[in-house]
């Protein structure tokens, strides 16, 4: 019999930080999506298992041999507002493997039924929000942006009742780990400083191994977290991604992106683009993000003050407000490198081009990935594309000469700056009015094929090919205007 090579250290080393428990079986699983390219990579042996072994594994109506489910215990400021005692109210952590490359990586469900963290909710979710998260995680994937992935997706056969009645599934996600700024919070805000040590611990031995050897580990802890969300941030805003709900119990400290609920891509580049329903004061819009991920940081921070100073935690403050106010920097850092790279230059210091591209698309509400993927053509001599995205041809012919003498200073040839900018600018995003048309077939008529469509494009985004112009459109007008976005509980 196949077999998963389960190896489950948090339930073994950090046993009082979640509560053994059991997934509620589901009436009828049916297997929605498989991907065997990631549980090749995951080391799972499981060519020979029939599907509707892999829909029972992988829905809680029949456990893997080896799975330990555990359902995990944090806390998360939410759109500000602390909540002591969030946890995991209708996800489990089904277990630990090691994949082919040495890394340890959770597997865990999503919509698997009440825990008790559960609160009011039923721990339930619906194939359409699964399927959206199957789909951005896929798409930050294949874009090179560490994200948390969808193994599978499992229709439950049962109902799940929202604002309307929706069929019911169950998400299988890989993640580097769990573990949130939210999870340090929840032991910090109980005192309970010998389980918040023994989180930081597991955590450095985990995520950050070379940090244990450091003069402080949890000052280094807090350095390492800092920088590996200024990178993460930086990519998400160069691609347009909007999370829309960075709570704290939503940061993960592995860097990766985590929990996608109301999230979206943006058309037209504006600063200020919200699309979830809940962000009624703009908190998690476009142009926030590195400023609520510093916000957060900070809280992560603050619980880490007793560890890094146990004498004296105030005494702390400085040094890790000093880590804090400087994400700003690495931010600004990776931003610049990243923006830069995709504009086929070497970064420079201060305002200059970057700046000045994204002003132009903002001022003419230009498609943000079409603009930047269109600067290959004109690298190329060709501006025909690009310059149809702009009302007025005369403030894009101005930057594109100031853009065309750097690239020439630079030595580039045009040939090197096409491939370069090609290779770094995708064509393919998940634009929004396409997602949700895959999710009302996939949610309405059982009909998987957009969905798969969709995935096969977004795996190769950069790469452009014959017959695939639609997925390249933004939305109509009419749809973009009005779009939002839920949470899905």
């Amino acid at each position: 019999m196949t077999t998963i090579a389960f190896d489950n250290s948090y339930a073994r080393d950090l046993p009082q930080h979640a509560v053994p428990w059991q997934p509620q079986p589901p009436r009828a699983p049916q297997l929605l999506h498989w991907n065997a390219a990631l549980a090749d990579e995951l080391g799972l042996e499981t060519a020979d298992v029939a599907p509707q072994t892999l829909a029972a594994w992988f829905s809680g109506a029949e456990l893997p041999a080896g799975a330990q489910p555990i359902a995990q215990a944090y806390a998360g400021h939410q759109f500000g507002g602390f909540s002591p005692s969030l946890g995991d109210g209708r996800a489990l952590l089904l277990g630990e493997v090691i994949d082919r490359h040495g890394q340890r990586r959770d597997i865990a469900f999503k919509g698997s039924g009440r825990t008790p963290f559960s609160r009011r909710g039923d721990g339930r979710a619906a194939v359409g929000p699964m399927l959206r998260e199957l789909i951005i995680g896929e798409a930050l994937h294949a874009l090179g942006i560490p994200s948390t992935r969808a193994l599978a997706v499992v229709a439950t056969g049962e109902e799940v009742f929202r604002e309307t009645t929706l069929p019911g599934a169950v998400l299988t996600r890989v993640a580097a780990s769990h573990i949130r700024v939210g999870t340090f919070q929840y032991f910090a805000a109980r005192g309970e400083l010998e389980q918040l040590q023994a989180l930081a611990d597991y955590t450095i031995a985990r995520h950050y191994p070379q940090l244990a050897a450091a003069a402080n580990p949890y000052l280094a802890l807090v350095e390492a977290v800092c920088a590996a969300q200024a990178a993460l941030i930086a990519r998400w805003m160069h691609v347009g991604f909007i999370h829309g709900v960075m709570n704290t119990d939503n940061m993960a400290l592995s860097g990766e992106s985590i929990d996608f609920g109301p999230c979206a891509f943006m058309d037209a580049y504006d600063a200020d683009t919200v699309f979830s329903s809940i962000d009624n004061q703009g908190r998690y819009a476009y142009g926030n993000q590195p400023w609520i991920a510093q916000w957060n940081l900070a809280r992560l921070a603050e619980t880490l003050l007793p560890l890094i100073a146990p004498d004296d935690p105030a005494s702390a403050v400085p040094a890790a407000t000093a880590l804090v106010e400087g994400f700003a920097q690495q931010y600004l850092q990776q931003w610049r490198a990243q923006g830069y790279r995709k504009l086929a230059l070497a970064p420079v210091e201060g305002p200059g081009l970057l700046e000045d591209w994204l002003a132009l698309l903002e001022a003419q509400r230009a498609d943000h990935t079409l603009a930047w993927r269109f600067l290959a053509d004109a690298a190329d001599g060709d501006d025909s594309r690009l310059a149809a995205l702009f009302v007025e041809p005369q403030p894009l012919a101005d930057w594109l000469a100031q853009w065309r003498l750097q690239l020439a200073a630079s030595g580039t040839t045009p040939e090197q700056a096409a491939a370069a900018l090609r290779a770094a600018n995708p064509l393919y995003i998940p634009r929004n009015h396409l997602v949700e048309e895959a999710l009302a077939a996939a949610s309405e008529r059982g009909d998987m094929a957009p969905t798969l469509q969709l995935l096969a494009v977004l795996a190769a985004p950069f790469t452009e090919r014959a017959g695939l112009e639609r997925y390249t459109q933004p939305a109509p007008e009419a749809l973009a205007a009005g779009y939002r976005t839920f949470c899905g509980t």
